[in-house]
């Protein structure tokens, strides 16, 4: 297919098209306590031996996103992978899930699974919450692969936050997602080869939708960890640091509908220290679509640590 060509959702297979073990992993049940967002029932599978690595998904995707890494990476370390509050299997959050809240709740996660000061790879989302959570606690993580997060207002982001606030935004928003929660989930991720997509992914991200808990927490993340305001406050943040506080590498993609490659640039420009690696092909989701040059460039800034 040509790259992001899209698919229908009727000619979607029932199993992706490459096959991988992520259901045979135990998925553990975790009980984690924050302040802000109390006690929830996290999803957590572990691989492999050896220093710990920790995976963090973006929005609209689960743990399930890493399925085709993770017995790669746990060739040289103890790989974790969990679902954030709302995504997957873990439990609903009843308060905002704001950046801090999040960036709060990933390092409580690693603490309470043992791993605090772990290597880390954050996808999208993930990754921006995880720079966050370096900023406020260096000592939660060793190093870090930011791999094509969101992170800095852009155009579409403040479009976001307007939409977001205005009435009955969040009635609509249910109202839009609750006709087909799998056909939504479908139309909202995006590869470079979407023939990598199948039923079996639209079920894992579109499941949380189908309840109304699931999308209170998707309308969440929208209205509040992806707030252009906050993001403008993280970009001040960055230009008041000396230096990033941890080894910082940032992975993105020339070409992505999701999230504009110029973020990447900007990240680049105010984190100088930052190790900045571009690919060529692949989305934002190169650990699904372009699995080789993801692990070719990550691997060996994982290893330095």
């Amino acid at each position: 297919m040509k790259p992001f060509e899209p698919m229908r959702f009727e000619a979607l297979p029932e199993r992706p098209r490459r096959p991988h073990r992520f259901f045979e992993i135990e998925d553990e049940r975790v009980s984690v306590t924050t302040p802000a967002l109390g006690t929830l029932e996290v999803s957590v599978r572990r691989a492999g031996r050896g220093d710990p690595l920790v995976l963090v998904h973006g929005l609209m995707t689960s743990s399930y996103s890493f399925r085709y890494v993770i017995d790669r990476l746990a060739e040289d370390y103890e790989v974790l992978v969990f679902d954030l509050p709302g995504a997957g299997r873990s439990s609903v959050a009843d308060a905002p899930l704001t950046p801090d809240a999040l960036a709060g709740f990933i390092g409580e996660t690693m603490a309470t699974l043992g791993v605090r000061g772990a290597r880390v790879v954050g996808n999208s989302m993930g990754g921006y919450l995880c720079m966050r959570l370096a900023m406020k606690d260096p000592g939660a993580m060793s190093r870090l692969v930011n791999l094509h997060s969101p992170g800095l207002a852009t155009p579409r982001m403040w479009a976001l936050e307007t939409a977001m606030r205005l009435p009955g935004a969040a009635s609509v928003l249910d109202l839009l997602v609750r006709r087909d929660p799998l056909r939504w989930a479908f139309r909202n991720v995006h590869y470079y080869d979407e023939s990598l997509k199948s039923l079996e992914e639209a079920r894992e991200y579109g499941g949380p939708l189908m309840t109304p808990d699931g999308r209170r927490a998707f309308h969440s993340y929208l209205a509040h960890t992806l707030k252009a305001s906050e993001m403008k406050r993280f970009e001040a943040e960055l230009a008041a640091l000396d230096g990033f506080p941890i080894p910082l590498q940032l992975l993105y993609v020339r070409r992505d509908p999701m999230v504009p490659p110029v973020v990447g640039e900007r990240l680049a420009r105010a984190i100088p220290d930052a190790e900045m690696v571009w690919l060529s092909e692949g989305s934002h989701f190169a650990h699904v679509d372009a699995v080789d040059a993801f692990l070719a460039a990550a691997r060996p800034f994982l290893a330095a640590g």
